[in-house]
């Protein structure tokens, strides 16, 4: 057995998942979670018993040079802490949940813990919601409805490709492959995938760049490749409320699975690892139900006699 102290085997942790191309915003995420349980566990073990509360002020005078041995009630204890010094939602929770199962997997296999504290403890439900998009013709709407050239092309690129807003932000020129109407983009972890682009957006693309033939598609500040930020504003200034670039890249997936039925193409197309990351962007269409309706439920239509 290994063991050792959080200040230790956070570097190598990060290391690990710098080996599996993680995001560096990724990285910087899970290394915050385990900091702060670390503090939380080097606090428990030298404060006085007769402080029975800490707060988040106290983890400024906490230190990782603590055994990364826990126990699961420590575990239920800090993750108990965390909901009642701050409100999280489920969602946000279950992360942090699956960042410490991830570290302590990590540690486990290397020996340096005995067990994993984390397998026994239960993660809060998730409640299916319904995610507010735009139909096909709604964003046609949207997008005819922007003056701005740079604007419009911005939005009409999401929804043509459905690529993440980061991906976007990102697109050279010399990534996009005019003959075979496809566009290269870096996705999370650097993974490198190949989106398609209908010949109305690739015209738009073409007239936009003018002589340009290398460079950042959208140039933002300093001449350099525009912010997630600025692409942010565009969407409050012209979108109904509520509409994300987010959402345009769900109605991307959602049209595209309602016409063609593959979900293995939209899952390729979105960059999705997991196929179950797809399915939620789905959505069975009204008409469809309606036809299946119907056609097979006895007290309509034509089936009512049956």
């Amino acid at each position: 057995m290994e063991n050792g102290y959080f200040s230790e085997w956070l570097k190598s942790y990060r290391n690990y998942l710098r080996m599996r191309n993680y995001s560096s915003s990724t990285l910087d995420s899970y290394e915050q979670v385990i900091k702060h349980f670390a503090y939380y566990v080097w606090l428990r073990r030298h404060t006085e018993i007769t402080k029975l509360v800490i707060y988040w002020k106290d983890f400024e005078s906490a230190r990782l040079d603590t055994s990364v041995e826990v126990t699961p009630v420590i575990v239920t204890d800090f993750l108990t802490f965390v909901s009642s010094m701050r409100t999280y939602k489920p969602k946000t929770f279950h992360r942090i949940i699956s960042t410490m199962s991830s570290f302590y997997r990590f540690l486990y296999t290397q020996g340096a813990v005995s067990t994993n504290p984390l397998m026994g403890i239960e993660r809060p439900k998730i409640k299916q919601q319904d995610v507010k998009y735009l139909k096909h013709n709604q964003v046609i709407r949207l997008i005819d409805s922007i003056e701005d050239p740079r604007d419009k092309l911005i939005v009409r690129t999401i929804y043509a490709t459905g690529v993440r807003v980061s991906e976007l932000c990102e697109i050279n020129i010399e990534d996009i492959d005019f003959d075979e109407h496809t566009i290269r983009i870096r996705g999370k972890g650097d993974k490198i995938r190949i989106v398609f682009v209908d010949d109305d957006t690739l015209a738009d693309i073409l007239k936009f760049i003018g002589n340009r033939i290398v460079g950042p598609l959208f140039i933002g500040q300093q001449g350099k490749h525009i912010s997630s930020r600025a692409i942010q504003h565009i969407f409050k200034h012209y979108a109904p409320n509520g509409i994300t670039p987010h959402k345009i890249r769900h109605s991307y997936a959602s049209e595209l699975y309602k016409r063609s039925k593959n979900l293995r193409v939209v899952q390729e197309n979105l960059g999705h690892t997991s196929i179950k990351t797809t399915e939620i962007y789905l959505h069975t269409d009204i008409d469809e139900r309606r036809q299946v309706y119907q056609q097979f439920f006895p007290l309509s239509g034509t089936n009512e006699k049956a």
